[in-house]
């Protein structure tokens, strides 16, 4: 005959697998639900991107967002991450630079651009940056 289990035996049993259960259907459910790069549009320019006179209000960001310009190629192929607002019309973190501008006000829009920017600049590959990126911001 089995010995009945006592109260703080069961609780303790229970507790332990209900928590399994949770932790393996988050980690599930958070691998699942990160979303991808987006791979460059062919032929994207910088030529959306704020300029000077746009950023009168914000002379500070200037020389990021003219280094944001000068490789839209890469920026187009990074996902922002800040969660801000994702308008249908944004593409990528580029998008975040052009238009509305989010990239004026947002500090993770922000660093993101500068740490892509940074690591463009050491000869990191689009791989490298984004590992980099998500590693940071995810």
């Amino acid at each position: 005959m089995t010995k009945p289990l006592d109260r703080r035996t069961f609780l303790t049993a229970s507790s332990a697998s209900i928590a399994a259960l949770l932790l393996s259907g988050r980690s599930t459910a958070m691998a699942s639900t990160v979303p991808t790069h987006p791979t460059p549009r062919r032929g994207i320019t910088g030529s959306k991107v704020l300029t000077k006179e746009q950023l009168s209000k914000t002379p500070a960001l200037i020389p990021l967002f003219d280094s944001i310009r000068e490789i839209p190629e890469v920026i187009d192929g990074i996902r922002c991450n800040c969660g801000c607002t994702n308008p249908p019309e944004f593409y990528s973190l580029l998008s975040c630079y052009e238009a509305k501008g989010m990239a004026r006000d947002c500090f993770i829009c922000q660093g993101q651009g500068r740490l892509a920017v940074r690591l463009h600049k050491e000869g990191k590959s689009l791989d490298q940056i984004r590992s980099a990126i998500d590693a940071k911001f995810a």
